[in-house]
């Protein structure tokens, strides 16, 4: 606020994590520019049919009548309103009704998720159209970032140190500041792996793990495997996240779930297990229409236990309830998966702590260990040399393969799931990993370890209690296994290099709040100095090496 009205500037970018108070922020300034007489009229633009109404009721709280339900070929509304609420698709179907409004008064206009006026050439063509002449115009977003290299209009690129035009914010208020001033949750990643197997086009009966390096088709069909309702994979997680909800209920009694999935079926799928989970039936959200709006609504206003939905409550649906998920759905695009964490990390009082459940799937691992990075929006990339060239080309490519939309890989790679069993692999937070040793079952005391962490913890509070129940559940092994037959015995590869994994996260997290230097920064300056690939799929000695390095800088920076 101090920001911005100390600059008056026609145009303003906000990028603050979801949760953190956008709405309120640009409704505030939507108030003191109307009393000021600066501006007459207000335009909010929204991804969704459902936040046009969000917006208008928040509105309304804040004794600013909005109208959600105009259209450009609606022609006036009612005096009775000082703005109107429309979504970028409206805006793109009759950019110049838009315009004509916009130019018959002083127009704030609020552009909600501004991110998504770049999901097409065309809407960014008419976002632009439309609103060029307004008197101010408030860019607000929690994920600036994109796959695309579609520019995002009224947004500002600067280039970096390598010459790389980037988004710049005008306001920057990221997640891990806002979990350092209690504003937000704390999050807790409950990973989950197992043995997949289906069935391929060509008639193969494939065997795989979830989460160990496979190509890209195999680990789409391992993660399609996992979530198939038929399987037991999901029924598993399901039951895990329903006890994890049941220990959260305990300290905040009406706490609540939601499972995001990937389509109705599977979402109507999902419902039917969890109604044989729990004994009653969840909400289910299937479609963007004024029903499901209400279905979402009453959900926020009770104390049911669980959602379940298709992608629609992936963003701006403000439910403060939700401290479960389950992430079920195979989009997988660093923008989706901030999106959908976004849902579960709003705080209404100190201590409340978020658990999302996941498949142990490199690129959805990266992105929950990497929580705190502030990305912003790259047009493109520097060639700085001929070497650079095939780095280049690649990053086109995943642009190409990356969607903002829902995956076509059902479509491409026909597959049938045939069984899937699931363990629980890992939890994921501030960047360390946290476990057991060794093969972790469902519904074992090991898990329990995990799942029955206290629903009402302060961040610090949240990290020693996970180092203190790893380590003593270690402490016990040591105790249990002190033969010497025992103490010497053969430990497979991947619970060595499981091992060797949540150790270096741990410390790379540790050198974070020493240092403050971002995780990936430090796991890029570990490979520099010691060589080898990512961690994900070093091997035993690299990581080691790396493990020495660490505790190296660490006793330097001390001495």
């Amino acid at each position: 606020m101090e920001r911005y009205f100390s600059e008056n500037p026609r145009d303003f970018l906000a990028v603050a994590t979801p949760g953190a108070g956008k709405t309120t922020f640009a409704l505030t300034v939507a108030a003191e520019l109307l009393s000021r007489r600066v501006i007459d009229r207000i335009t909010v633009v929204a991804p969704t049919e459902h936040l046009k109404t969000q917006w208008a009721d928040a509105a309304a709280r804040a004794g600013i009548p909005i109208d959600p339900t105009y259209s450009g070929r609606k022609g006036p509304t009612s005096k009775d309103y000082v703005g109107v609420a429309v979504t970028y698709a409206g805006v793109a179907v009759n950019a110049l009704a838009h315009r004509i409004r916009t130019e018959r008064f002083k127009t704030l206009v609020i552009l909600d998720e501004v991110h998504h006026a770049g999901d097409a050439l065309s809407w960014g063509e008419a976002v632009r159209e439309a609103f060029e002449p307004a008197a101010r115009r408030l860019a607000l977003t929690g994920t600036p970032f994109r796959s695309d290299i579609n520019p995002i209009p009224f947004v500002t690129y600067a280039p970096d140190e390598e010459g790389v035009p980037k988004s710049v914010a005008d306001y920057t208020y990221g997640y891990a500041h806002a979990l350092a001033d209690h504003v937000v949750r704390p999050v807790l990643f409950m990973a989950y792996s197992g043995e997949m197997q289906w069935r391929t086009r060509a008639g193969d009966e494939v065997a795989a793990r979830l989460g160990e390096p496979l190509t890209k088709d195999m680990t789409a069909h391992a993660l399609r495997t996992a979530l198939d309702p038929g399987g037991s994979w999901m029924p598993s997680v399901l039951a895990a996240a329903d006890k994890r909800l049941a220990e959260v209920r305990r300290h905040v009694p009406d706490a609540g779930g939601l499972v995001i999935a990937s389509d109705q079926d599977s979402a109507r799928a999902y419902a039917a297990l969890l109604k044989t989970i729990t004994g009653d039936r969840p909400t289910v959200v299937l479609s963007d229409e004024k029903a499901a709006s209400k279905r979402i609504a009453t959900f926020a206003e009770s104390d049911e236990r669980w959602m379940v939905a298709v992608r629609m409550v992936s963003e701006g649906v403000d439910v403060p309830r939700l401290a479960v998920g389950v992430y079920a759905t195979t989009v997988s695009t660093p923008l989706f998966f901030a999106q959908a964490v976004g849902r579960f990390v709003r705080a209404r009082k100190r201590g409340e702590t978020a658990s999302v459940f996941l498949p142990s799937v490199p690129n959805l691992l990266g992105f929950a260990s990497e929580m705190e990075v502030q990305r912003d929006h790259v047009l493109k990339r520097k060639v700085s040399d001929e070497g650079d060239i095939f780095a280049a080309e690649e990053d086109l490519l995943n642009q190409a393969q990356a969607s903002e939309a829902a995956s076509a890989d059902e479509a491409l790679m026909p597959f049938q799931a045939l069984g899937s069993q699931a363990v629980f692999d890992r939890v994921l937070y501030d960047g360390g990993e946290f476990g057991h040793s060794g093969e972790v079952q469902v519904g074992s005391e090991e898990e329990m370890d995990f799942l029955g962490i206290p629903g009402l913890l302060e961040a610090d509070q949240v990290r020693d209690l996970l180092h203190h129940r790893q380590s003593e559940r270690a402490r016990q092994q040591r105790r249990t296994f002190s033969t010497p037959e025992d103490v010497v015995r053969d430990v497979s590869t991947h619970e060595q290099l499981a091992v060797l994994r949540r150790e270096l996260n741990g410390l790379v997290a540790a050198w974070n709040h020493r240092t403050g230097q971002p995780h990936g920064v430090t796991h890029a300056a570990l490979r520099r100095e010691c060589g080898g690939p990512a961690a994900a799929v070093a091997t035993a000695d690299q990581l080691s090496t790396r493990i020495e390095r660490i505790r190296d800088w660490a006793a330097r920076k001390s001495s």
